[in-house]
């Protein structure tokens, strides 16, 4: 049994991404927002699509959302490259492959709807999925691959994640030199 959103503990974090202490999830995320470990996870299928996830409708913030392929907390003392592994089996029931760091961003955004607050120092990857996906519905609702023209449209289109565009930017280096593209 998963323990409610409240229990799970985070890393707090100062400016240089050093812990500093804990925080119940929850608590972190509410006004004003405590700085804290996040990672955030970018994957394409061998043609150079990108794939997306839109958010469970039942996710306490965030949800029904478009957002990058995964993205979530390492527990406290773990590794963001093996929670980042982690959580993208955990959610869509693949391993990613070539997984490599894309760099760190911090950022503060505000969910419009739920008011929470995400101020997150995110540790960036990249890497490779294989299109076959076993989504796991408490997490995701709806998953695509899309390439450049498609997420454009998408943006326009639909609601994303409040920071989405933050984390996609940041990545872009890393995303351009695996895929030759974006």
């Amino acid at each position: 049994m998963t323990a409610p959103q409240d229990e799970i503990l985070l890393e707090l974090v100062d400016a240089d991404g050093v812990t500093t202490g804990l925080s119940e999830k929850l608590a972190a995320h509410e006004p004003p927002g405590r700085l804290h470990r996040a990672f955030s996870v970018f994957l394409f299928a061998p043609d150079g699509r990108m794939l997306l996830q839109r958010r469970a409708l039942a996710k306490y913030h965030s949800p029904g959302v478009w957002s990058n392929t995964c993205c979530g907390h390492p527990f406290p003392g773990e590794p963001p490259f093996l929670a980042a592994t982690r959580r993208t089996f955990e959610e869509l029931g693949v391993a990613p492959t070539s997984l490599s760091a894309a760099g760190t961003v911090t950022y503060r955004h505000v969910d419009p709807v739920s008011e929470l607050i995400e101020h997150e120092f995110n540790h960036l990857f990249v890497g490779r999925v294989a299109t076959e996906l076993s989504p796991d519905d408490d997490e995701v609702c709806e998953t695509a691959f899309v390439d450049e023209a498609e997420l454009a449209r998408l943006r326009a289109d639909m609601d994303f994640s409040s920071w989405f565009g933050t984390v996609f930017d940041a990545a872009r280096p890393a995303i351009a030199e695996l895929t030759g593209k974006w």
